[in-house]
């Protein structure tokens, strides 16, 4: 047998973060080889996740505000989706995106992309199973895997025997569902039941938990059920998927809870309960690379697992599900290989939004974390009905909310659920870093009208 070929780095996987660190170490002079099994290059984010379900999202705003036209004085008639073009939009943007990654990473010329299934055939050997067909063996003494997630298929009976739906294949639909099923209460879920039940959809959303959200506080679990329920979405809670079947050409989930068994009806069903890590099919063992028996693979701090000079990086490693950590793993690991630093995940703050309409995006503690911890704070709330610039577009539901450190003044969280809520927790997400006192924020002046200036009367509440 020859012997391997020899890379500075090897990395599995096209994601927002091995993507960056292949351009980062080839542009550094890195011969270095990144391996891509799937069919465009990207990642969950590009193909599957965020690129596509926000282009979806959009279209399905679209819908949502001409169907409020009339509250704006404006009149129009009867509104059509066509969900073949919706489909059509969101494919031509994924290709766009995926596309443009493969030309930039193809024209590097240290860095070589392998379009294949990597497995490992020893501590620092990879056997890459070409698409093409035929084999490749690589070496390296860094090897980073971030092979990513895929949808999770729970073991209830009778799933097996419908046409049930996840993230990857509803966005794929050349119709909008008569009766959308949603099987799970997480942020997909939300963000797709919201969606479909815009493009005209009847949309249910089961959740095993009391409320929607779990994680949140529980008045933003309020007043997300509020708003979900306004747009016509039923919320069942407290349900357990007990089994699924085919009758009259329908689907028919069964969900037990407190008050016993109940069967609801639709024409699809989507599953959304989680996710599961893409590490089994790596051959792991071969390395002797330790895995959770959930399929994570634990690291320091550094991203390193317990095998010296291999890394995983992503959604793979069970640090939280965001393309944005992912691509500041990337950014850890560039600086360390490349010019020596120390740069470890301890610490960061990790900064969310869900694209349901308000967004709904946090960042640092909640109000319950604060006060389970004993921490001395001060919590300032205000609607968005209190903030001019959304009574003037009429977009007013939700609140902004802050989480102040009593003794400082420094903002230690917040939770914005309305209109532009990313880019509002963004602001404050810089104060936070910036070690800004809320004071600050509250005395500064902010262009009118602006949603910004919602932070003068938000932190004025503290004093009054």
């Amino acid at each position: 047998m020859t012997a391997p070929e020899r890379f500075d780095a090897i990395i599995i996987g096209t994601g927002q973060g091995g993507k960056p660190l292949a351009g980062a170490l080839a542009r550094a002079g890195w011969k270095t080889a990144i391996i891509e099994r799937e069919e465009k290059v990207g990642g969950t984010c590009v193909v599957v996740g965020c690129t596509p379900t926000k282009t979806m999202i959009a279209s399905a705003r679209v819908a949502y505000l001409v169907r409020r036209a009339a509250e704006y004085g404006i009149n129009t008639g009867p509104i059509s989706v066509d969900q073949t073009v919706v489909r059509k939009r969101k494919r031509d943007i994924v290709e766009m995106f995926s596309s443009g990654s493969k030309r930039g990473m193809e024209k590097l010329e240290y860095n070589e992309l392998i379009m294949g299934e990597a497995s490992f055939a020893g501590p620092h050997e990879i056997e890459v199973r070409l698409n093409t067909g035929g084999t490749r063996r690589l070496t390296s003494d860094k090897i980073v895997i971030n092979v990513g997630a895929r949808p999770r298929a729970p073991d209830i009976p009778g799933l097996a025997s419908v046409p049930y739906l996840n993230s990857t294949t509803v966005m794929e639909l050349g119709i909008v569902p008569e009766h959308l099923l949603v099987l799970g209460g997480g942020f997909i879920g939300l963000e797709f039941g919201q969606l479909f039940r815009r493009l005209g959809a009847r949309v249910t959303i089961t959740e095993m938990a009391d409320r929607l959200a779990r994680k949140e506080d529980p008045d933003v679990s309020e007043e997300l059920e509020k708003i979900f329920r306004e747009d016509g979405i039923e919320v069942v809670l407290n349900s357990t998927a007990q089994r699924v079947a085919r009758a009259n050409g329908a689907i028919q989930l069964t969900v037990g809870g407190p008050g016993g068994e109940r069967t609801l009806e639709g024409s699809h069903v989507l599953v959304s309960v989680g996710r599961t890590p893409n590490s089994d099919s790596l051959n792991v063992a071969a390395a002797g690379i330790e895995v959770k028996p959930n399929g994570l693979i634990p690291v320091n701090e550094r991203l390193e697992t317990n095998v010296a000079g291999v890394y995983a990086i992503g959604d793979v490693n069970g640090g939280p599900p965001f393309t944005h950590i992912s691509y500041d793993d990337f950014r850890i690991l560039r600086d360390n290989f490349l010019h020596g630093a120390n740069a470890t995940t301890t610490g960061r703050l990790v900064p969310y939004a869900v694209f349901i309409d308000p967004q709904l995006a946090r960042v640092g503690l909640t109000e319950v974390q604060a006060r389970t911890e004993g921490l001395n704070i001060k919590v300032a709330k205000m609607p968005m009905s209190h903030v001019a610039r959304a009574l003037e577009v009429d977009e007013t539901r939700g609140f902004m909310k802050a989480v102040i450190d009593a003794d400082t003044g420094r903002i230690l969280g917040c939770t914005v659920f309305g209109i532009e809520g990313g880019e509002l927790m963004s602001m404050l997400e810089i104060a936070m870093l910036g070690k800004v006192p809320y004071a600050v924020l509250r005395d500064a002046i902010y262009a009118h009208p602006t949603l910004a200036e919602a932070f003068n009367n938000l932190f004025a509440k503290l004093d009054s």
